[in-house]
């Protein structure tokens, strides 16, 4: 069975409605505050995929998610053992990472997106919205074609609508050199986009201002894939605010919500690569 450790504690607070996603895929989520990781009584290494959900961890008082990434890039954990150099294995044995708004921020700062250079050095930031407040709403977003994450794989979809709520989700690229190596190999594998499906830097279709229109970030392995919107928000279509136009439209869409795609192709992706 595949196995997804869903991380919480210190303000983490979408913990339910992620390890919702995998139990409706017939996956086993835990849910697991991250002081037992720390204090080794679990491993990241039982579990296949390791989620980092949105939330405002420490209250965001020093920048979203910034304690929470140096927590995860400085904690010694109880054998003395980095935490980073535990996820870093994680990755090594082929295993899979998602965050999630929060979860993002979190993997931004402490440098697993987009890991260009391969140290964990930050390249990129998430940080105050162009508008300069909370947007709390919905938005579109359209996939890159042939980009390297297995979360985004069904080449049937080609966008999805999900919710957003954040106050920091602003993506500034460190230089462009690395704006250029996030472009060539693809990496910038979400973005926003306006009601025709053209990427976007317009206000409100781009609830943030982020270069390159950025919702979403993978490293160059596609084992890490950070977004800003909410998919385990959107795991039914009876959350979308116009489900009932959508059904009228299409009386044979299916009742998985848009955000569910995102778990099942990491799900089915586990499942066939434990098959083989």
């Amino acid at each position: 069975m595949v196995k997804a450790l869903v991380v919480t504690g210190f303000g983490i607070n979408c913990e339910e409605e992620m390890a919702a996603a995998y139990h409706l895929l017939g996956a086993e989520a835990t849910i697991l505050h991250l002081n037992e990781l720390f204090q080794e009584r679990d491993s990241i290494h039982n579990y296949d995929i390791l989620n980092f959900p949105g939330g405002f961890s420490f209250g965001d008082d020093i920048g979203s998610a910034k304690v929470l990434a140096n927590k995860f890039k400085f904690k010694k954990m109880s054998s003395g053992k980095l935490f980073i150099d535990e996820i870093s294995q994680f990755l090594k044995n082929g295993k899979y990472i998602i965050g999630v708004c929060n979860g993002f921020q979190a993997l931004v700062k402490m440098g697993l997106l987009p890991n260009i250079g391969g140290n964990y050095g930050q390249e990129v930031t998430l940080t105050n919205n162009a508008s300069g407040k909370f947007e709390d709403r919905w938005v579109h977003c359209s996939i890159t074609p042939d980009n390297p994450t297995p979360f985004l794989s069904d080449k049937n979809i080609k966008g999805m609508d999900l919710p957003v709520r954040h106050g920091e989700g602003k993506l500034i690229i460190r230089d462009e050199e690395i704006k250029a190596c996030i472009i060539e190999n693809k990496l910038n594998v979400l973005t926003y986009t306006d009601k025709d499906g053209n990427s976007t830097t317009d206000y409100p279709a781009n609830p943030n201002g982020s270069e390159l229109n950025c919702a979403g970030l993978c490293d160059v392995s596609g084992q890490v894939f950070g977004l800003m919107p909410h998919p385990e928000a959107y795991l039914s279509l009876y959350n979308h605010p116009d489900w009932a136009g959508k059904k009228r439209t299409n009386p044979d869409i299916s009742e998985d919500g848009e955000g569910m795609s995102i778990f099942k192709n990491i799900v089915e992706k586990v499942k066939n690569k434990n098959e083989v």
